[in-house]
């Protein structure tokens, strides 16, 4: 037992449970959740980089989300396997919002992450001499879960008591 298996749901400290720190370290993709300014919800997949502070995103300058979460900054993401049981991050809390000259450092680091040296060679040739202008997201998380299914179960709860829902 780690001594974050007993903290609850929105721990900061939480960051530091294994499963956190597999899935930051891992090649899955971040679903990021934010608010449109028509009220709807938008979910979008994204690579991400994690600093040791900060999950950060970046998308090209133009990109709709940009002013989304400039107006709106609250967000909530995920960041979970496909094994079974799965393994859940679960992040909420505000992000800033960094117009950033050419390819942002953690662009980069994420798809070396993701691909390797021979992806960033790929993004550097893609983007040649252009000029580009990105946008820098970075969450602080103000909320941090983690489900395991094995320790750690929705609503906090046993094996058992996650075993028994629905039953009357």
């Amino acid at each position: 037992m780690t001594a974050t298996t007993a903290l609850p749901q929105g721990d900061l400290r939480l960051l530091d449970h294994p499963v956190a720190r597999r899935l930051l370290a891992s090649t899955e993709l971040a679903r990021v959740a934010y608010v449109a300014p028509d009220d709807t919800p938008r979910v979008l997949p994204m690579l991400f980089h994690f600093t040791g502070d900060e999950v950060v995103f970046c998308t090209f300058a133009g990109a709709r989300k940009i002013n989304d979460l400039r107006a709106r900054p609250h967000v909530a993401v995920t960041i979970d396997t496909t094994t079974t049981p799965p393994q859940v991050l679960l992040l909420r809390g505000p992000v800033t919002v960094t117009d950033v000259d050419g390819l942002a450092p953690e662009y980069l680091a994420a798809h070396h992450r993701y691909g390797g040296q021979e992806q960033v060679d790929a993004v550097l040739a893609d983007t040649g001499d252009q000029p580009v202008r990105m946008a820098r997201i970075g969450l602080r998380p103000a909320w941090v879960g983690v489900l395991d299914f094995t320790t750690r179960f929705p609503g906090g709860g046993s094996a058992d008591d996650f075993a028994a829902r629905g039953r009357s």
